[in-house]
């Protein structure tokens, strides 16, 4: 037998109240696409920082190519042939893309030989990037891309992916993954990390499954269901949705001829978009990141107020030009794809963060009531299954997944009219997205007019009534759920749809 690429054994690591990582061990071969399976918080992220180097074990030992190795840094790491793609990305937002790429590879290339190997590179893997580009200016999907881009350039022996397709189309994450299979039949070990158990079921060779920071099962994906990994994975199978055929009313959220501008200068254009969202239904939008859904949406949720006035109406209200405190007041209730920063604040406590969009528990003259917020907040911990240390922990403290289920819980729970969500499970495990998806179900059935934007196809063909894709800054025409496909849905992400289909009524 050929010596393991990376083998460790009894890695232990505690943090204060959780224990991460107990005793894990894990064996990957040279060629092996292995996949790392658990529930959000089960130690999977932490598990890969202690192979990359930004976290240390308190036990175990790690060995590459046979070698025992401490590794202490992700420089040293990049040094044996480790590379990795986060979940959270590593990007300096005031640098170019080619900068952040220039920074994690050998100081003796130029930055112009860099550039010209980015081009390249984002060309072979479909992966399209503007090294000119300065971080700060990219959707989320364009700095996965970036950081996919970063870790194939340093040609690794040992790619580490965190959820790496959750911002592609369908038909570039078929490319990616002739691009992976390629790399391990040249000898490069994967280490994949998904919550997509159709993907690890059709690229992995290999699948340690991790439940509360242990090991709880190696299998081949390939000989398994989607069942019996959700069973390794949390113990069950998730409850399988409920779709009740919609009751709609009349039309909350009406946007007519939306045109705008973007004030970035790698923004997206907004041409002529119509929709509109009834009562009782969920509509979605599919694309790729980067296509105009973060113009779109912040027109919608009041950041963006120079939408022409008209352009967007919730109920028999023009809030075009209105703020989002006041469209809350009229029961706009927005989650935005990005967790820490925008859906939360990373110092303050779970309960504080209740404050963002909950102003039930502010008293008269501004006092904070914290006894309501902390009841507020540890409700929304049992009823979507929270892992957090209580509600006086830090948003900062949560796994991504977690924080997810919280900030979705804080905005169902303050019974909106009209929900707004942007990837509502991306990075969240089965069971919680199980659960997302049906709470955004229950919701649309008590009759509030529900919008989700995003880019999972498998979601919004679960929990859409109407389908709409997004590609350069245009809307295509609305399509019945039973009459998409995913073929039709990836090809109108390209902007191919027929220009006499009309919107659906």
């Amino acid at each position: 037998m050929s010596i393991p690429r990376l083998q460790l054994t009894g890695i232990t690591k505690r943090y204060p109240g959780v224990v991460a990582n107990n005793g894990v061990s894990l064996t990957v071969a040279p060629g092996e696409v292995h996949a790392v399976l658990g529930e959000n918080g089960a130690g999977k992220s932490t598990l890969m920082k202690i192979i990359y180097g930004s976290v240390k074990p308190d036990e175990g030992a790690v060995m590459f190519n046979g070698r025992p190795v401490h590794i202490r840094n992700p420089q040293e790491a990049r040094a044996l042939g480790i590379s990795m793609v986060f979940q959270h990305f590593s990007l300096f937002d005031t640098l170019s893309v080619a900068e952040n790429v220039w920074l994690g590879l050998d100081k003796s290339l130029s930055l112009a030989e860099v550039t010209t190997s980015i081009s390249a590179k984002a060309a072979e893997y479909g992966l399209d990037v503007d090294p000119a580009r300065p971080v700060h200016t990219l959707s989320v999907g364009e700095m996965q891309r970036v950081e996919i881009i970063r870790a194939l350039l340093t040609q690794p022996q040992l790619l580490i992916l965190d959820e790496p397709t959750s911002v592609l189309t369908p038909q570039a994450v078929e490319k990616l993954f002739v691009v992976l299979r390629k790399l391990a039949a040249e000898g490069c070990s994967i280490l994949y990390i998904s919550h997509k158990l159709h993907e690890i079921r059709e690229l992995c060779t290999m699948c340690t499954v991790l439940r509360g920071g242990e090991v709880t099962g190696v299998c081949d994906p390939r000989q398994e269901s989607n069942a019996s990994l959700s069973r390794l994975m949390i113990g069950a199978e998730p409850p399988p949705l409920e779709m009740r055929e919609s009751r709609v009313g009349p039309t909350v959220l009406d946007v007519r001829a939306l045109t705008l501008l973007s004030d970035d200068p790698f923004g997206t254009d907004l041409q002529d978009m119509c929709l509109s969202v009834r009562q009782g239904e969920v509509v979605g939008i599919a694309g790729v990141s980067g296509n105009g859904q973060v113009e779109l949406l912040q027109c919608l949720s009041g950041e963006e107020r120079r939408s022409p006035v008209g352009s967007v109406r919730v109920g028999e209200r023009d809030v075009s030009r209105m703020g989002p405190a006041r469209r809350r007041a009229l029961g706009l209730h927005f989650v935005p794809e990005e967790r820490l920063g925008r859906g939360a604040v990373p110092t303050l406590s779970l309960a504080h963060n209740l404050l963002l969009t909950r102003r039930d528990a502010v008293g008269a003259g501004g006092w904070i009531r914290t006894g309501a917020l902390r009841a507020q907040a540890i409700d929304i911990i049992a009823r979507y299954k929270v892992k957090a240390n209580g509600p006086d922990a830090a948003a900062k403290s949560l796994s991504g997944g977690n924080l997810q289920k919280f900030i979705v819980g804080r905005e169902i729970e303050a019974k909106p009219k009209l929900l707004i969500v942007s990837q509502p499970t991306w990075g969240v495990d089965v069971g919680a997205s199980a659960q997302i998806r049906g709470e955004i179900l229950a919701l649309r059935d008590a009759g509030c007019a529900v919008l989700v934007v995003s880019e999972e196809l498998d979601e919004l063909f679960e929990i859409c009534d109407r389908m709409h894709v997004i590609a350069k800054g245009r809307l295509s025409p609305s399509l019945d759920r039973a009459q998409a496909t995913v073929e039709r849905i990836g090809e109108w992400m390209s902007g191919l749809w027929e220009e006499g289909v009309h919107a659906a009524a």
